[in-house]
């Protein structure tokens, strides 16, 4: 048995004067003639958010959350309830609730948990006691005076640093037993910049499953305000962005986000069983020019997306979602992959012991291809080059999506020349896919800072991509 299980069930179960027999007995209670399935998902999380602002800490913040989830689905219905006290009546009244969906109907009891033990992605170490309050502060404080003396331009400074510490533990009616223990951690950089009247701002960050430890080398933390000041001093230079369907280079790592946005939740299982996704009925089908090979891997060590088992106790795993141009498959929970007649990917993610696990992306990214990213820039004549990404939207019905960049160049004859500012890539998912004329061999992922929504429900994930060109794209722009 693996030392997060144990460690799942001390905390969860054992240290609550509860019993392993008491969890057989709620999922016994909620199963019945009409049930398919049934799962426990009991959750203990703490988290702490540190905001310091003009060197001052403006915000100190510390969270307890505790509580179980309990599920039934007969169908296509689901029933659900969830208490923030892990006891024994309230586990039965939860059951009562969940199961009410369909008539009551006899179930044999579990006699022997199954207890798997799946890779070990991530040290499960509690970040939040990895380093000192004073040392925490301290680290702050630095980054700040650091950012003020870089530049007599940086008028404003704010730093964030999160952190958090859950341990889950997921029972199901089929005898699975799975924990999970999770550290998170993530630091921003931000400024706001001022010369001659015009005022910009510019951010960086990252962090993944580490402890505080990991942002306490200097170098790393020193980047990312290096990368945030860098960021906003361009754009005090920047000219206002073009207007037109053109050439449109995107950059390594964090331009990742446009993929994850456009594409990825339209692969999401969910989506795709309910025929409501541009990639309904597609499995098979050529949806992007062969140069793209886009997958789900939730097993990267360490990584902010990474999960041992997914929020259903299923191991993560790689998914390879479009192999060269050919979509192959679709990310899956339990429940959408039973009803597809497919098997779960991995993907079963949820925000809290108080929501509903549903298909989520972990780190999704395309893989590098052959292209040096020079010679990427020297195929474009005339064109935009988009390093960085802020925020987007897009309608998964049609795979429409609006990206603004947050830091972007024009290409004049094969050069990187002026900086713009106010770009926006405006196109459709599955059509962009098949204008990708060119991939780079530098593929990188995010610095660990992405954050997905979706129906209410917020995770972390990772994004990435290597430098790649699309051959034509609109761009919204202020200048012709």
């Amino acid at each position: 048995m693996s030392n997060a299980l144990q460690i799942a069930e001390d905390t969860l179960i054992n240290d609550r004067g509860l019993q392993l027999t008491d969890v057989q007995h709620t999922l016994d209670h909620i199963m019945g003639n009409a049930i398919d399935q049934a799962d426990l998902y009991f959750q203990s999380s703490q988290s702490e958010s540190w905001i310091l602002e003009d060197g001052i800490v403006r915000e100190g913040s510390y969270n307890i959350d505790q509580g179980v989830g309990v599920r039934a689905i007969s169908g296509e219905k689901t029933g659900f309830a969830y208490s923030d006290e892990i006891v024994l009546p309230a586990l039965t009244q939860a059951a009562t609730a969940a199961r009410s969906i369909a008539n009551q109907g006899n179930h044999a009891q579990l006699q022997v948990w199954k207890k798997t033990d799946p890779p070990v992605l991530y040290s499960h170490l509690d970040p939040l006691s990895s380093v000192s309050t004073d040392d925490k502060i301290s680290l702050l404080k630095r980054l700040d005076a650091a950012a003020r003396a870089k530049d007599p331009r940086v008028k404003q400074v704010m730093i964030g640093l999160v952190g958090s510490h859950s341990t889950v533990l997921i029972a199901d009616n089929e005898g699975n037993l799975n924990g999970d223990v999770r550290p998170l951690i993530r630091l921003n950089v931000n400024v706001i910049v001022e010369e001659d009247g015009r005022i910009e701002k510019g951010g960086a960050g990252g962090g993944g499953r580490f402890g505080y430890e990991y942002f306490i080398n200097d170098d790393l933390a020193m980047s990312y305000v290096d990368e945030a000041i860098e960021q906003a001093l361009i754009n005090l230079g920047s000219d206002p962005a073009p207007a037109g369907t053109m050439p449109v280079v995107l950059g390594p790592g964090w331009p990742g986000i446009l993929l994850h946005e456009a594409i990825g939740h339209g692969l999401e299982g969910d989506f795709n069983r309910k025929k409501t996704s541009a990639f309904s009925d597609r499995i098979g089908e050529r949806v992007a020019s062969p140069e793209v090979t886009v997958v789900d891997d939730g097993t990267i060590e360490n990584r902010r997306g990474s999960l041992n088992i997914d929020d259903e106790g299923t191991p993560t795993s790689c998914t390879t979602l479009i192999e060269r141009g050919i979509l192959k498959g679709y990310l899956q929970d339990k429940h959408n992959a039973r009803l597809m007649g497919v098997a779960p990917t991995g993907n079963g993610r949820r925000e809290s012991y108080a929501h509903l696990p549903m298909p989520r992306m972990t780190n999704t990214y395309m893989l590098g291809g052959e292209h040096d990213p020079e010679a990427i820039i020297s195929a474009v004549d005339s064109g935009i080059y988009a390093a960085q990404f802020g925020g987007g939207q897009v309608d998964i019905t049609n795979g429409k999506f609006v990206f603004s960049a947050s830091q972007a160049y024009k290409i004049e004859k094969g050069k990187i020349t002026t900086p713009i500012k106010g770009a926006t890539i405006i196109g459709n998912g599955p059509d962009v896919l098949t204008r990708v004329s060119m991939v780079g061999n530098d593929m990188s992922l995010d610095s660990g800072i992405g954050t997905c929504g979706k129906d209410g429900q917020s995770v972390p994930v990772g994004v990435g991509q290597p430098t790649i060109l699309i051959d034509d794209i609109t761009v919204g722009g202020t200048s012709v």
